[in-house]
């Protein structure tokens, strides 16, 4: 997609249902999280304690930080539980042809 803003990240079938990945989009750390029949893209650094989001547990449209089980929506960055109170970036993600983009370049979305 070149021109598009989208960054190629990964093919479709190496993201397992409910399994947080990580992957680095043009230097930005970033969680898909393939959940629901649908692929989402989170800034993969908790807001709170600075830990790997990619290393929780994912329940739905969430995924929880191992570190303090804070959770996060994964369609809006925001917390749904304390010790976070700071939602965390989401970036938009486009499927084509079997592959997975990422745009990181885009205003990321942290409105509910």
């Amino acid at each position: 997609m070149p021109g598009s803003g989208y960054t190629y990240v990964c093919k479709l079938d190496v993201l397992k249902e409910g399994v947080p990945r990580r992957f680095e989009v043009e230097s930005v750390p970033v969680s898909l999280v393939l959940t629901e029949e649908q692929v989402f893209a989170i800034h993969d650094v908790c807001s709170h304690s600075a830990v790997s989001l990619s290393e929780g547990e994912v329940d739905g449209c969430t995924v929880e930080c191992w570190l303090h089980a804070s959770r996060f929506d994964l369609r809006t960055g925001h917390p749904l539980d304390p010790p976070a109170t700071r939602p965390v970036p989401v970036y938009p993600v486009r499927i084509e042809d079997g592959s997975v983009y990422v745009c990181v370049r885009a205003t990321p979305r942290t409105e509910p």
